[in-house]
């Protein structure tokens, strides 16, 4: 999947996080998290998951987390992944 564009996906209420990607030429995972110093490894291998699943290889993905779970954290990366793929 190709990153085609700027998009964001979520919100930055408590225990939920949003999610913004962009286009680059290398890829590179940046995240921001309330619970960064105990979970930041988990956080990580959930966007890792969503990334070698939808075999994306180049792209800028920011996190800014509030707590949120395993399955939100996916949910949220997979949207915007497929929002940014859109053409459009």
């Amino acid at each position: 999947m190709e990153i085609r564009k700027k998009v964001q996906a979520g919100t930055l209420q408590s225990s939920d996080l949003m999610v913004f990607v962009e286009p680059a030429e290398t890829l590179s995972i940046e995240i921001e998290s309330t619970v960064k110093k105990q979970f930041e490894h988990l956080i990580h291998a959930r966007i890792e998951v969503v990334l070698e699943r939808l075999q994306v290889t180049r792209g800028h993905i920011r996190l800014s987390d509030r707590g949120a779970l395993d399955y939100a954290i996916e949910a949220r990366v997979e949207a915007a992944l497929r929002r940014a793929a859109l053409e459009g």
